[in-house]
Formats: structure tokens, C-alpha cells, sequence
């Protein structure tokens, strides 16, 4: 309940508990507080306990903590019956990053290694060459001004 009150936070509720309430009245008040929330939490307890009861036994397992989004997709998604541990396990990420790295090292070496395009395209083996190749328009390679743009 108060997971995230820090030290210098709880010294001063409880110096300002002091000070408005007094250290004669203070164990009163202490204790009224603990019996209002151990009530408010029978409480709670009892309408879960309701609810479970008109949801009947379909929804034995149900958990009021599911409904948080968060907990909802999480519990779903570490559900076996999707496959997605499958999809996981079968997608090996490094493996494919020294394919595509392979790949490309070895067609720099070819392209450099081939000086007509016609051997280039043989000696990849049926591959597409996919290097950029330089368009001559004879043009300036600079893009048009526009004065308006500016």
C-alpha cells in the first residue's frame, strides 16, 4: 500500500502527526486509522468473494488482478496455446545478421573483383545486384534553388 513513500517522507508524516494531533491523542488516532482500513479490506474482500460467487464455477480461477492491462496482455501473451513461444525460439536474430552480413561482404569482393556487368551477374549466381549505380543525366548534382523555399 505505501510501497513507494521514501524514509524522509514517512519522518515527516509522523512529525506532523505529532504536531496536529498531539502525542496524548496520537495512539487513538493510530488505531481508529488501522481499524477504518482492516474494515475497508474485509470489505473488499467480501464483494471479490461475492462476485466470484454469482460468476459461478466457470470462473473459479478468474483473478481481479487480470483486469489491469498491463497483467492482462502479459498473462496472454505467455499463453501456450498462441505458439508465440515457438515463433520466439524459431526466429534466431544473429543468425540472420551474419547471413545478411555474409551476403554483403561477399558482394563487395565479387563487385570488385568483376570489371563488365555481364560477368558480374554470372558470378553472382543468379543473384540481383542491388548496388546503387549512378544515373548520368548531365546535370549538376546540386538540387534546384527555389527562392521562395527560403
Amino acid at each position: 500500500m505505501f510501497n513507494d513513500i521514501g524514509p524522509l517522507e514517512l519522518v515527516t508524516i509522523i512529525v506532523l502527526a505529532v504536531l496536529v494531533f498531539g502525542p496524548d491523542k496520537l495512539p487513538k488516532v493510530i488505531q481508529d486509522v488501522m481499524r477504518t482500513v482492516r474494515k475497508i479490506r474485509e470489505f473488499s474482500e467480501s464483494a471479490k468473494q461475492d462476485i466470484r460467487n454469482e460468476l459461478g464455477p466457470e470462473f473459479k480461477d478468474f483473478e481481479f488482478e487480470d483486469l489491469n492491462p498491463k497483467t492482462f496482455i502479459r498473462k496472454q501473451l505467455d499463453n501456450d496455446e498462441l505458439g508465440l513461444k515457438e515463433i520466439r525460439n524459431g526466429f534466431d536474430l544473429k543468425k540472420e545478421m551474419a547471413e545478411v552480413t555474409d551476403a554483403v561482404h561477399s558482394r563487395d569482393t565479387e563487385a570488385s573483383s568483376s570489371s563488365s556487368p555481364s560477368s558480374s551477374s554470372s558470378s553472382s549466381g543468379g543473384r540481383i545486384d542491388m548496388t546503387k549505380k549512378p544515373e548520368d543525366t548531365g546535370k549538376d548534382d546540386r538540387p534546384p534553388f527555389d527562392a521562395d523555399a527560403t
